[in-house]
């Protein structure tokens, strides 16, 4: 199974999309924040990779009380980042070099911070735009209670009471308070600044937290198993993207959306040919590395897209989990979103070696592939001082979730560099380890052996596969085998016995040696041409 061929122009169906998290991409101005300038001088190593778009995460005017994603203004960019001006040359600069921009919506919500919010809680006419409530009476009896028992996903109630007495909902932290998508103010707004960045020469828009925005508008108690949830995947979110989709549509842009679903079927909704173009595809992000479960999930995953003809996505780490190498260094190779478990020196060679050999199978499936920022250079999670923790999660759940600062330490660009070339004069927003240098791109870029030049070398071939669909082969339990076009196979070995390859094949390409047999030892993958 898998996608069905497609025009050139649908550059979408097949891209490796390269996600920037600007703090900790480069600093341009040495102000210890990575910046727009930043990524402008390193346009030419993301050329040289290979890739395809970049997927920015915010870049607007935000308090950064959650990363950017509380964002103050929309058609700003926040002065740590840069200017206007400056994205708009980015934007073209990538373009030049073939190299596409993706922007990142948070529709679910604003900052505190934000001119709507901001004259709601003077009294304007502005808190329709909000979902502001009385209490319910406690013990006292003066609506000292929240409205309902919703939770925030950061952890604690999803409501915070203001000095008047009402309570304002935020499914996120406190300073981000949600918007009533009821509203036609909310939908016009958005809709807006779409074309404020189609305008501007983006190629597309990644939705955060898409399947969130509509409210019961009753606002009544969780329960579970409740059909329709209160506040997740409800049917009026489809009349809101088929509206975006005809904006996307007259600029040619693309849409993916962050939807966490474990109804395919319901997932899948989201995808038809007059929604969004894609959806994250996580339940393969978060598969343990086990063959079994990983054939399960990319099964799943083509299946669930087939009925309404829309390409998969494949990732193994974003700016909010573990990173990869970390997480396959884990003995029960599980996936839990609070779990670090930095590891051992012999744990990370682990994890090193799965990462390596996901990477090759992920880039051999059919869609298109995203990789975060320092996959390619195999960066394991940090473990920071608990007083340099920026992440609401860690604050909100009183500490017991490190939260998602460790995978968002700035980058390693020169070993022997202060601060391993990240650019800055001063230490970092998030401080960096001291063997950082060891996995730096002046290290890595011409090392045969390492990350980048696999991910480099990987991306490059990449288009052997075609748009062929996927076909496995038949295999001894543990391993993956499957063809894309004719004569072309990736093989992934999870198993203790080294696994014997098909007969008559070239290699293209490894992420490991084979044994002294030409056999595929356990955790390595490789590239087979007949």
């Amino acid at each position: 199974m898998g996608q069905p061929p497609h025009a050139p122009a649908e550059w979408w169906r097949s891209a490796v999309i390269y996600q920037v998290y600007v703090r900790s991409f480069a600093d341009g101005d040495g102000d210890g924040t990575g910046d727009l300038a930043g990524v402008r001088a390193r346009l030419p190593y993301l050329a040289e990779l290979g890739v395809d778009a970049l997927w920015f995460t915010p870049w607007y005017l935000s308090p950064m009380k959650d990363g950017g994603y509380d964002v103050a203004d929309y058609r700003a960019i926040d002065p740590a980042f840069g200017t206007l001006a400056e994205a708009e040359k980015l934007i073209a600069e990538a373009r030049e070099l073939g190299i596409r921009t993706i922007v990142d919506i948070v529709p679910n919500h604003v900052s505190d911070q934000h001119v709507w919010f901001r004259a709601a809680l003077a009294g304007g006419p502005e808190r329709e735009l909000f979902h502001f409530r009385p209490g319910r009476d406690g013990p006292d009896g003066r609506g000292e209670l929240p409205p309902n028992d919703w939770q925030s996903q950061f952890g604690g109630p999803a409501w915070s009471r203001l000095p008047g007495g009402d309570w304002y909902l935020h499914l996120f932290a406190p300073q981000q308070p949600d918007l009533n998508w009821s509203h036609p103010a909310v939908r016009q707004e958005h809709e807006d600044v779409l074309r404020f960045w189609l305008e501007r020469g983006v190629a597309g828009v990644r939705v955060d937290s898409a399947a969130l925005l509509a409210k019961d508008p009753r606002l009544p108690d969780f329960v579970e198993g409740r059909d329709p949830h209160p506040y997740v995947d409800r049917d009026e979110l489809h009349d809101i993207y088929r509206a975006w989709r005809t904006i996307a549509d007259a600029h040619g842009a693309v849409f993916v959306g962050e939807v966490w679903l474990p109804d395919t079927e319901r997932f899948a909704r989201y995808l038809r040919s007059d929604e969004l173009h894609t959806a994250f595809n996580f339940p393969f992000m978060t598969c343990p590395w086990q063959a079994e479960r990983l054939r399960t999930a990319i099964d799943e995953t083509l299946a669930a897209h087939a009925p309404v003809g829309a390409p998969a996505t494949w990732v193994l780490c974003n700016h909010d989990v573990t990173r990869t190498v970390t997480r396959y260094g884990r003995a029960d190779t599980g996936f839990d979103f609070a779990a670090k478990a930095f590891g051992t020196p012999a744990d990370l060679a682990l994890g090193t070696r799965r990462a390596r050999a996901a990477a090759l199978l992920s880039l051999a499936l059919p869609g298109s592939v995203y990789v975060y920022q320092g996959e390619e250079l195999g960066l394991p999670e940090v473990e920071l001082p608990v007083d340099r923790i920026q992440d609401p999660m860690y604050v909100r759940s009183g500490g017991t979730d490190p939260g998602r600062d460790g995978c968002r330490v700035p980058l390693p660009w020169a070993a022997d560099a202060p601060y391993a070339g990240f650019g800055s004069r001063e230490e970092p927003w998030l401080p960096q380890p001291v063997d950082w240098g060891s996995y730096a791109v002046d290290r890595q870029r011409n090392d045969p052996a390492s990350m980048l030049v696999l991910y480099r070398e990987a991306i490059r071939l990449r288009p052997v596969f075609g748009d062929a669909p996927l076909t496995w082969l038949p295999v001894p339990d543990g391993v993956l085998a499957f063809t894309r076009a004719p004569g072309t196979t990736c093989v992934v070995n999870l198993a203790d016995p080294p696994a014997e390859l098909p007969a008559h094949t070239e290699l293209l390409l490894g992420s490991g040696p084979l044994d002294d047999e030409g056999r595929l030892p356990k955790d390595t993958a490789v590239w087979l041409h007949t």
